[in-house]
């Protein structure tokens, strides 16, 4: 395990360029990015290349990559620790003379292929995912960072774009966007992230053919899934149930006031996700109920 100052000098440049996040501004000592932590049209995000700090001017907060990935990630220090520690995930950053243009290692796609890697059907499986499931909606992506190629299962979105996961990395090929899938539905279910969308079909898995989905890939991409929510009668919604998840949602019903919208993180209010509920439940043991005497099953 690396130290916390070794943590620390990961690339927070870097860290952005795997999510898909390209500084508006860019000169070798620093650049300004449209902040990842929340929504607005004039960049206002700092990152500081040489000391390796960033620093949000309309939140007037700001820190170290481990404080970025705790917000991004939304996990506490240990768990931000641990997801930049488990891996070589981003080159170490190291100070750079003004004169001399730092490096950004791009995330490259390389293919695409049937998920089969019995590491990503495992990780997908100890969330609670069906491997069928997994399968049928998503790929085994493969992808290069500064010179070193890795693979990580993949959900496609509709501007070509995708979605990656691994038990190691959180990142995304860009470009950001929604996948839709229409049936032709009168009712769509919608989700933030696609880990969700498949926990729903694991616990539902006959519904898949007969409804439309929407799932946001993030919830700032809610003004893009309008035009497709609301042509729909009734969209169920199951969205976090955090301060955002509750902002996506009162945004959501002002946008679609002529479908009825139906607010589903009750239950599992208990939970961040969907996915987080349907992995507890999994892990629930099962109890089989006695069976009364003279009743027949």
């Amino acid at each position: 395990m690396k130290t916390i100052q070794a943590i620390k000098r990961f690339s927070i440049r870097a860290y952005l360029a795997e999510r898909g996040l390209r500084p508006t501004k860019d000169n070798p000592r620093y650049g300004l990015y449209l902040s990842p932590l929340r929504k607005e049209h004039t960049p206002s995000f700092k990152v500081d290349y040489v000391q390796n700090l960033w620093y949000d001017f309309g939140l007037g907060a700001g820190g170290s990559i481990i404080d970025l990935v705790m917000r991004l990630e939304r996990c506490d220090f240990a768990q931000a620790v641990r997801f930049l520690g488990c891996g070589k995930r981003t080159p170490i950053a190291v100070p750079v003379s003004s004169s001399v243009q730092p490096t950004v290692p791009a995330l490259r796609l390389l293919s695409d292929t049937p998920l089969r890697h019995p590491a990503l059907v495992g990780y997908l499986s100890s969330r609670g995912i069906d491997p069928a499931i997994a399968s049928a909606c998503c790929r085994e992506v493969y992808y290069a960072v500064g010179g070193r190629n890795y693979f990580a299962v993949g959900f496609r979105n509709d501007a070509g774009g995708w979605e990656l996961r691994s038990e190691r990395f959180k990142g995304c090929v860009s470009p950001k966007h929604i996948t839709t899938i229409d049936n032709r539905s009168d009712t769509v279910v919608a989700f933030e992230g696609f880990m969700d969308f498949l926990s729903y079909l694991s616990m539902k898995p006959y519904e898949w053919p007969h409804m439309d989905v929407a799932v946001l890939n993030s919830v700032v991409h809610l003004s893009k899934a309008i035009p497709f929510l609301e042509r729909h009668a009734t969209i169920h919604a199951f969205f976090d149930n955090d301060e955002a998840g509750r902002k996506a949602m009162a945004d959501l019903k002002r946008l679609c006031q002529n479908s009825s919208v139906i607010d589903r993180s009750h239950l599992y209010r208990e939970h961040k996700d969907l996915n987080e509920y349907w992995q507890a439940k999994q892990s629930r043991p099962h109890i089989v109920p006695k069976r009364k005497r003279g009743m027949k099953m």
